[in-house]
């Protein structure tokens, strides 16, 4: 068995992501509740890896891996979801992911890139 995940949770994702997580008990860092809930990308990935955590975000501006090469991070999580997606949907989709355990073993230095159905990993 995999052990925790340390995830940052950006702000565009539901509140209820970090109770998400902690239920199959991962840490949870919410970034409204350190202050960032308005910083820019470049702050966010730069917490994310001061901090050792996995990156989980609905923007695809951190699948550039130009900006962001995965090699440097924990782990960047970017969820492919459609423009009405409700709170349920994208919780689910996390869900999905929480339970292949197999997935989140290889999360280090990589993008993953979530969609229903469908998780692409992209290498170092």
């Amino acid at each position: 068995m995999i052990s925790s995940v340390r995830f940052l949770i950006d702000a565009d994702l539901p509140r209820s992501t970090k109770t998400l997580l902690e239920k199959f008990d991962h840490e949870a860092i919410d970034v409204r509740d350190i202050g960032l809930r308005s910083a820019k990308d470049p702050v966010i990935a730069r917490y994310a890896k001061d901090h050792q955590a996995c990156l989980l975000t609905g923007d695809f501006g951190f699948a550039d891996v130009r900006n962001y090469p995965p090699e440097t991070y924990d782990g960047i999580v970017v969820l492919g979801l459609p423009r009405d997606a409700t709170a349920a949907f994208i919780l689910q989709l996390i869900e999905e992911i929480l339970r292949q355990t197999d997935v989140l073993a290889r999360l280090p230095h990589k993008l993953a890139i979530v969609e229903a159905g469908r998780i692409r990993l992209r290498p170092a």
